[in-house]
């Protein structure tokens, strides 16, 4: 290694450093802005952290490139840049992040298209386990020592929240009742009974979640408790909104169609480590982005993408259902993902080109997707073998997207690729249910469809393109929308009545009232989605409201006064508040 190799390998961490620091003062203000109430702070944090990473990565590679004394070409001296980085690394507090960090700066400062492994940390080189840190994960109660009341109440407070709870006692006797009800084994006195609770809350929209444990013998019970203001302006201080003990309600909170958490973590590793005890079904690459480490998280994603196809034999393949006019979609079936790529043309009646496409995607990446917006991983030049893509696919790529694939070698390489979590279409959900008979199952896709819409009406989102082909649904029966060519801001648009017709000599089949590009008709939708009777029938029972301008015009106005609405992660029911425990007026099921 040499002076130069040693200053650069510097430089770079601190560019990581100015990240981290930022991270988590990020989270800091986003505790204040919860005790104040500050919704439109806590949103404004949320989608600005976002950018933090790519901001400190150019800062970091223009300072590299105004220094003329590094070399751009010269591999040895980068793998001693990379030497001498892991030295540096040794006793740092977040080395897996500052890795992926210096893969990020040292691809752009290369320029390569096909990145010579040595350069990159294509593995993990420093370890992760046991970092000492200055402050633990977690903090330990003893309910045998000190009884759950008073090891509840000690959790509770030692959360430090500057705003007080309105009724402490009351909220530990609401979790009390809630923890006897699930299980009467919580309450036998096994002499290793303990509750271990994350040190710091899980901030997001108008919510902070405390995510811990409760372990008695070889037994664990994972928990989370939504902490939430009791009045809307802040004014009536904290209450434990519930307690969460399902897997699937735990699971929910980390979905990857909602937003990322806002959580001062000093040592994430040692963070998403007690996570995955509490989730285990949640990948490690899952669990660092719903902490906002997403970049990270998609490192760890590639990985995990690179071992599954050394372990597969199947082939790559276009993602069945109805082909977009904008994304060409193909699929690895043993693998629960779809890769979607921009379209080099894209054919009326479709007024889009790649960079809109591009911006609204990243308009969703910045939004609180309120559980209703899949989640999506961009990646640039990403590679795959030549030998596991059918002729089927690549003829269709290059007759559609012919400058999005390159090859190399045994590789194809794919310049500019989106991956979201693959989901049922819900139009081909739809018609198995109908061919099955299944009428229960359509009718409650049906009603999740309009619930979707709704929820994406209140965070002011517009989903444009509402056909079924467009949304999909999940494993546990949710629908989620995924097509965002024709996202709007809800605020944006102009939702309008369809004006009379006073000329009874004119086509019924043309448009007889002007219709700019933002003019939305409600009354519209009907056509093109309530085909189906059966469809028809249950839409108009639970959603028929959708169809009206006014509907949607409420919304706006409301957004635009500065309301923002509540999004749960979980049934409604399980409010305390839902069990007659406390007077607050139900919420809305999200």
């Amino acid at each position: 290694m040499t002076q130069k190799s040693t200053q650069l390998a510097a430089l770079i961490l601190d560019g990581f450093n100015s990240h981290y620091i930022r991270f988590r003062e990020c989270a800091r203000a986003a505790k204040i802005a919860f005790e104040q109430a500050d919704w439109p702070q806590i949103q404004k944090l949320s989608a600005e952290r976002i950018a933090f990473y790519d901001e400190r990565v150019r800062e970091t590679v223009m300072a590299i490139e105004a220094n003329t004394a590094v070399s751009h070409d010269d591999l040895a001296f980068w793998q001693a840049v990379k030497t001498a980085y892991v030295e540096l690394l040794m006793t740092h507090h977040q080395p897996e992040c500052a890795e992926t960090f210096f893969n990020s700066v040292s691809t752009k400062v290369l320029k390569s298209e096909y990145f010579h492994s040595d350069m990159l940390f294509v593995r993990p080189v420093v370890s992760t386990e046991y970092i000492d840190a200055e402050s633990t994960t977690y903090n330990s109660y003893y309910p045998n020592r000190d009884g759950w009341t008073q090891s509840l109440t000690a959790m509770l407070d030692d959360l430090s929240l500057n705003t007080p709870f309105t009724d402490l006692a009351r909220d530990v006797a609401c979790i009390e009742a809630r923890l006897t009800e699930a299980s009467n084994q919580l309450f036998e006195a096994h002499p290793n009974l303990q509750i271990q609770a994350v040190r710091t809350l899980f901030y997001r929209n108008k919510g902070a979640y405390l995510l811990g444990k409760i372990i008695n013998g070889y037994d664990e019970h994972p928990f989370a408790i939504p902490i939430l203001h009791e009045r809307d302006d802040g004014s009536g201080g904290l209450c434990a909104d519930t307690i969460l003990l399902n897997g699937r309600h735990l699971g929910s909170l980390f979905s990857f169609n909602r937003a990322y958490f806002m959580i001062d973590c000093e040592v994430p590793s040692a963070l998403v480590q007690f996570l995955q005890t509490v989730l285990p079904q949640k990948p490690k690459a899952e669990l660092y982005s719903m902490i906002g480490l997403q970049k990270h998280g998609k490192a760890l994603f590639y990985r995990d993408f690179m071992h599954h196809q050394k372990h597969s034999t199947d082939d790559f393949v276009l993602a069945p259902g109805i082909k977009g006019l904008v994304m060409l979609v193909f699929t690895l079936p043993s693998y629960p993902y779809v890769f979607k790529l921009i379209k080099d043309v894209i054919s009326p009646p479709k007024e889009v080109d790649k960079e809109i496409v591009e911006a609204k995607y990243q308009l969703v990446k910045r939004h609180d997707r309120v559980g209703r917006m899949a989640d999506t991983l961009e990646f640039s030049n990403v590679a795959f073998p030549r030998a596991r893509f059918s002729q089927e696919l690549i003829d269709e790529i290059t007759k559609l997207a012919p400058t999005e694939i390159d090859y190399e070698g045994d590789k194809v390489i794919i310049n500019h690729v989106y991956i979201e979590r693959r989901m049922t279409p819900l139009n081909m959900y739809l018609h198995d249910a109908t061919q099955r008979g299944d009428k229960v199952r359509k009718d409650n896709a049906v009603i999740e469809y309009g619930n979707a819409i709704k929820d994406m009406v209140a965070a002011n989102i517009f989903p444009g393109d509402m056909l079924f082909k467009n949304f999909g649904v999940t494993r546990g029966g949710r629908v989620v929308f995924y097509d965002y060519d024709e996202i709007e801001y809800l605020t944006d648009c102009k939702f309008r009545p369809i004006p009379k017709r006073y000329d009874a000599d004119d086509d019924m089949g043309e448009v007889w009232y002007p219709v700019d590009r933002l003019d939305v008709f409600p009354e519209e939708f009907s056509k093109f989605l309530l085909t189906d009777p059966e469809v028809r029938d249950v839409f108009m029972r639970y959603h028929a409201d959708l169809l009206d301008w006014k509907y949607w015009s409420t919304h706006q106005e409301r957004i635009r006064a500065g309301h923002i609405e509540d999004f749960y992660p979980y049934p409604h029911w399980l409010r305390f508040a839902e069990m007659g425990q406390r007077n607050d007026e139900p919420a809305v099921d999200n």
